[in-house]
């Protein structure tokens, strides 16, 4: 009997942090830091750092997403970058008007977001040190593009990108943004990071906040 082919996929963001730290294992005599994105990217981050000895922090960027469809990116935004794709708004007719309201919007959760997860405590230094920038997926790649500028600004001696799971050429969107990009799957059929997720529920504010409170063990 023929069957349909089913894509390996990952129990939850727990069980994707595991695997990945796997394919990450040669950094840990680096003594890298590790920053995720929130939300889903600090569960997965967070087994990872536990994996390397490694301190996690987090590095907050948004989507800047199209009229009408905010999950299609248009750009995106990070502490002290902002990233618009023009093609992509040459091509959707998006206004100048719109930009400029969204990333205002988008800026304002950034820094919710930053004070929520980090309220006044500084970044451990980065400056000459490897960092590691986890995720939960990789999709189009512009939320992680605007995320690795802002962390390469801070000086980092080697910059790599990691994700359980990414789509097919996405890792293009972060050439000469990392120095090197990680993944455990790279599906040839990919529609959304959730489907290779058997259990891909929302991660809270709260879980963010007591992942970093705990610290990896």
């Amino acid at each position: 009997m023929w069957g349909v082919r089913e894509e390996p996929r990952f129990r939850d963001r727990v069980d994707g942090g595991r695997q990945l730290a796997e394919r990450l294992a040669r950094y840990r005599a680096e003594r890298p830091l590790v920053f995720a994105l929130p939300r889903g990217g600090v569960v997965v981050g967070y087994e990872v750092a536990a994996a390397l000895g490694a301190p996690l922090d987090v590095l907050v960027a948004r989507k800047v997403g199209a009229p009408g469809n905010p999950e299609y990116a248009i750009g995106a935004i990070a502490p002290g970058v902002t990233i618009i794709n023009s093609n992509v708004v040459a091509d959707l007719g998006v206004p100048v008007s719109y930009i400029e309201a969204t990333v205002a919007s988008e800026q304002q959760e950034l820094e919710r977001r930053v004070h929520a997860y980090r309220g006044g405590r500084p970044l451990e230094p980065v400056a000459g040190r490897t960092v590691i920038v986890v995720d939960d997926g990789l999709a189009t790649g512009a939320t992680a593009a605007a995320a690795l500028e802002s962390m390469r600004k801070l000086g980092p001696s080697r910059l790599v990108f990691a994700a359980p799971v990414v789509a097919p050429g996405s890792d293009a969107a972060l050439r000469g943004r990392a120095d090197e990009v990680v993944w455990v799957l790279a599906p040839a059929l990919f529609h959304a990071v959730g489907e290779f997720y058997d259990d891909f529920r929302a991660t809270t504010d709260e879980e963010v906040v007591a992942l970093l409170k705990r610290g990896p063990s």
